[in-house]
């Protein structure tokens, strides 16, 4: 769930997506790739319309519906043969753009670059997982960090992305905070609450979802900030799900059985969190999870409730908080390009 370390891989693979596109096949046929072919059912008719969803990390409760519409058979109820990937050294968006999945899941900061380069990529974000932000600051309980001011003299761990480290100095900031005392370190971290412990850093940067109910799984105290609460600028969409445009638009009506099969699926993980926890867990053929069981059970239980939250039904996108994370880029100088309002996103396939 650490989004931040695909950033790289992100801008390497923008680099490679128009040689993908030209070798890849045609992105309305269905075709599939060779490592998610390994993952399909050999008893589907033949008559399903064959698809490829690409996560953009091994499989976890974000995605969840996912595999609750697979395990269930709403996707085969919907006339949709679903294959869901994880391919390591790619990007799900740079795979979603070049036709080799339909269908992936990124987060809105980290698709920027794919709507500000010379030649954007051919994506649209067609529904939000989680209605709103559940990201910000973890730290040890009772160190003072548990608001941005409280990071001074402390050190945070970055992956040195400019949009994360210009929303660290804005709540810092925002909050009274002298953002040149916070010492920046790499993060090359996999057990937040572990590192924590062992005061290898000060603060990290997690989704409350994941990070900090593994802190509470391991007994670990701690404290804990949205960045949401901070500027209302940062609550902004991630993840969602993203496809391919060419794609979209020949098949329309695929698409919206796509999201409409994956909607009752989410539906079903809020109803339903402990057997979709066990859904997930039985569902994943990376191995990733082994071991994790109680996290994942306790993170379905959490995370069921921020599926929908406030909005009207799962999945959609309120476009004055889109446009307003984009014109905050914008102003500060962390994109070259003034988006026009509504870039990115759609509503148009939920049903």
């Amino acid at each position: 769930m650490k989004k931040f370390r695909k950033i790289i891989c992100i801008l390497l693979s923008m680099i490679m997506v128009l040689a993908l596109a030209a070798c890849s096949s045609d992105s309305g046929d269905g075709n599939t790739t060779e490592a998610a072919e390994s993952n399909s059912s050999d008893s589907v008719s033949d008559d399903l319309v064959e698809i490829t969803f690409a996560l953009d990390w091994t499989p976890n409760t974000n995605h969840t519906g996912l595999y609750v519409a697979q395990s269930l058979g709403y996707f085969e109820e919907a006339g949709l043969d679903v294959s869901i990937v994880f391919i390591e050294d790619s990007s799900s968006a740079s795979l979603c753009a070049a036709g080799k999945a339909q269908f992936a899941i990124e987060c809105q900061d980290t698709l920027v670059p794919a709507f500000t380069t010379d030649e954007p990529l051919g994506i649209t974000a067609i529904a939000a997982i989680l209605q709103h932000n559940t990201s910000g600051i973890i730290s040890r309980q009772g160190e003072g960090m548990d608001t941005p001011k409280g990071l001074e003299n402390h050190t945070y761990s970055t992956w040195d992305s400019s949009i994360e480290l210009a929303m660290l100095k804005s709540v810092v900031e925002t909050d009274g905070g002298d953002w040149d005392s916070v010492t920046l370190i790499p993060n090359n971290i996999t057990d937040e609450p572990g590192a924590l412990a062992a005061n290898q850093t000060d603060a990290i940067w997690v989704f409350y979802g994941w990070g900090c109910i593994n802190a509470q799984v391991q007994g670990f105290d701690f404290d804990f900030f949205y960045f949401k609460d901070i500027d209302s600028v940062f609550d902004y969409y991630t993840p969602v799900i993203i496809g391919n445009d060419e794609y979209m638009e020949e098949n329309p009506e695929v698409t919206k059985a796509f999201l409409s099969a994956v909607k009752k699926g989410y539906e079903y993980a809020v109803e339903n969190p402990e057997e979709a926890a066990q859904i997930l867990i039985d569902s994943d053929n990376t191995g990733s999870l082994s071991g994790s069981e109680e996290l994942v059970m306790q993170s379905q239980a959490w995370i069921s409730t921020q599926y929908i939250d406030d909005a009207e039904s799962w999945g959609v996108i309120d476009d004055s908080r889109w446009d307003a994370f984009y014109d905050w880029l914008y102003e500060n100088e962390l994109i070259d390009v003034e988006l026009p309002h509504g870039t990115g996103f759609t509503n148009e396939y939920l049903s």
